[in-house]
């Protein structure tokens, strides 16, 4: 088994803190934006208890070893403003997967996310060995489709019908992967688009 899975990651916009009971209430008050639930297998916004369900859940998976879930903290408030997992862990294989990520849309197109994922990305095949990283989204979901696309992930195609999500409705997702080769053009990409926010932020 990997160890350090579970670190702190840390960043100049935001860090990477292992998730934890104390992050509820400023995550719930960051959630509360419907369209961050609109592709999640779940709405925690609904309520506090539905929002408490899901935190518990992400809890427990942490716990049992099969996810680790982090809350995103602004690295200049020290607010959380969302959240974010590695899943589908398979050590022997030496891979794993990125999801369950969403943010608040006050932290949107500010380079949250782009530098989230440079950490996680940076944790998993650095320290942790990874050979392939993978990404799976919601068919239909043209934003999360076109962010994998810019880091860039490769896409390897659609599984139909894979999922059955709200509403009983069935989901095609959208898988995309980063192997290890790919991995120094990607870390390269990701550190200019970076640089770019904060010089346009700075202006």
């Amino acid at each position: 088994m990997w160890k350090n899975l579970a670190s702190v990651l840390e960043g100049e916009i935001v860090r990477l803190e292992p998730l934890a009971r104390r992050h509820e209430k400023g995550l719930f008050e960051a959630a509360q934006d419907r369209r961050i639930w609109r592709w999640m297998p779940c709405d925690a916004s609904e309520s506090g208890e539905r929002f408490h369900a899901w935190l518990e859940e992400a809890l427990a998976a942490s716990s049992a070893g099969t996810e680790v879930a982090f809350a995103t903290v602004d690295a200049g408030t020290v607010e959380p403003v969302g959240s974010t997992r590695y899943l589908a862990l398979r050590p022997e294989h030496r891979g794993l997967e990125i999801g369950w990520t969403w943010l608040a849309p006050a932290h949107w197109r500010t380079g949250a996310n782009v530098e989230a994922k440079l950490l996680m990305l940076e944790h998993a095949f650095e320290r942790l060995g990874c050979v392939r990283v993978e990404f799976k989204t919601d068919s239909r979901n043209e934003i999360s489709r076109a962010a994998l696309a810019a880091l860039p992930a490769q896409f390897e195609g659609i599984f139909r019908k894979h999922m059955l999500v709200r509403g009983g409705e069935r989901r095609d997702s959208a898988y995309y992967s980063i192997i290890d080769d790919e991995w120094p053009e990607v870390r390269e990409n990701l550190g200019r688009r970076i640089d770019a926010i904060r010089k346009e932020e700075a202006r």
